[in-house]
């Protein structure tokens, strides 16, 4: 695990060539064919070499929730573990990292004649106003939900509507431990540092190059295929949801760097504060010469120890 831009992927990499793993995706944006440069999907040569499971498996007009993943996300680990090999998630999704953990809340599909009809009264009164009515009816999703993340307080409110209980209760009940158990220990590794402007100056630099290779056009074809459609969840991923907007006209080119430098830079924080959380995780600095060897020596004693066990 670990922020945005920490080196995750290419350590990744490295421990693949030292350990019998098989990589899993755990990354909201990478599941999607066709997001490419913007989600920094690994190119075809490394995933030749180095396949990923849970990458290109959904077209960007269908949906994708953590209950999904945690379903391909277990059904991988027991392929992969039937081969005789480990499962090695990487990624930075860290709702997808939780629900795998600690398991899922049973909650009611979506309604598309509740979530329109919360879509138009936003459009008249405003998402902080949705968010208002969260407050009263769930403060504690309302404390974790940024008032302007339409997404997320459609389905708090949607849940209640349909349930008449809050999402915060219905998440308080997960499956793990309950009717049945995770069937993997699992071993939590994040890469972190103290040097917030090494990593804001690494971001920028990956965003950057991003825009150089043509990641404007990568969402122009987007735009092309599913014209009006910019409320797609997959389009709403930090540097996607900035190139759309630059491409319907809201902003220049300048603005467009600004918007998804600082995009980017939001998602490390809540990223790195996940992590800050997050229970029996083993952290190392990413800045360190000796990285892989420590990491190395970190799993292999896992092995050792017969942690990594099913």
């Amino acid at each position: 695990m670990g922020p945005t831009a920490s080196g995750k992927t290419e350590l990744a990499l490295r421990l693949a060539d030292l350990f019998p793993v098989e990589l899993i995706s755990v990354d909201s944006s990478l599941v999607y064919r066709g997001m490419n440069i913007g989600s920094a999907k690994p190119d075809a040569a490394t995933l030749k070499k180095y396949p990923h499971h849970l990458i290109d498996i959904r077209n960007v007009d269908e949906p994708y929730s953590a209950a999904d993943f945690m379903a391909d996300a277990l059904r991988e680990m027991e392929l992969i573990w039937a081969k005789g090999k480990i499962p090695l998630l990487v990624g930075g999704t860290m709702l997808y990292f939780k629900v795998l953990s600690e398991g899922i809340a049973e909650l009611p599909r979506a309604d598309a004649g509740i979530r329109a009809a919360l879509v138009e009264q936003a459009e008249k009164s405003g998402w902080p106003a949705i968010h208002a009515r969260l407050q009263k009816i769930d403060p504690v999703a309302a404390q974790r939900i940024h008032p302007n993340d339409s997404q997320r307080l459609q389905r708090a409110l949607e849940v209640f509507q349909l349930s008449g209980k809050t999402l915060t209760d219905l998440q308080a009940k997960g499956l793990w431990g309950s009717e049945q158990d995770l069937p993997f220990q699992l071993e939590s590794m994040a890469l972190m540092t103290d040097n917030r402007v090494l990593l804001h100056q690494r971001i920028e630099t990956r965003f950057r190059c991003m825009l150089e290779q043509g990641l404007v056009e990568e969402v122009r074809h987007l735009k092309a295929l599913f014209p009006g459609q910019g409320k797609l969840p997959a389009m709403k991923a930090v540097g996607y949801r900035q190139v759309w907007q630059y491409l319907d006209g809201e902003f220049d080119e300048q603005t467009l760097l600004a918007k998804g430098v600082a995009a980017t830079r939001q998602l490390a924080k809540r990223q790195i504060t996940w992590l800050r959380s997050w229970p029996e995780v083993s952290v190392f600095d990413m800045e360190d010469k000796d990285l892989l060897i420590k990491v190395s020596s970190h799993i292999q004693n896992a092995l050792n120890s017969g942690i990594l066990t099913k």
